[in-house]
């Protein structure tokens, strides 16, 4: 089992379809770019999101808030930081950093509810709940 991953960085470049007539990254996309950031961070931790999918088990998004400092463009290299602020066995929130060249772009929050394939707030499995707090 790997150890239990709390943040991580992951490098991004900016795709010319990804950006708006202006040549900045689409503020939509940065949503996508979090998505990113989590899946990773799990798979860091040893857990695969598809994994827990075949359990039954899904994180859906109740909260995400984004704070735009500076713009993003086509061909840049980015680095989003992802870190897990607080985990529950139903709960997880997430901070998100994306940079370029150490300029902080992009501040996001993230608060996901683990749900059963009803729909409804499930439980986090012991196995996968020791895998995530180490």
């Amino acid at each position: 089992m790997a150890k239990a991953v709390s943040t991580c960085d992951i490098e991004i470049r900016v795709r010319y379809a990804e950006v708006d007539a202006m040549g900045y990254l689409h503020h939509a996309r940065y949503f996508v770019l979090f998505e990113m950031g989590r899946t990773e961070l799990l798979r860091q931790a040893g857990i695969r999101y598809r994994d827990m999918e075949t359990r039954d088990l899904f994180y859906v998004v109740a909260r995400l808030d984004c704070r735009f400092r500076a713009p993003a463009h086509y061909d840049d290299l980015l680095t989003l930081t992802t870190t897990t602020e607080r985990l529950t066995r139903v709960r997880v929130d997430h901070r998100y950093d994306l940079k370029r060249d150490g300029q902080l772009l992009a501040e996001a929050h993230s608060t996901l509810v683990l749900v059963g394939r009803d729909g409804r707030p499930t439980v986090l499995p012991d196995d996968l709940h020791d895998t995530l707090v180490g």
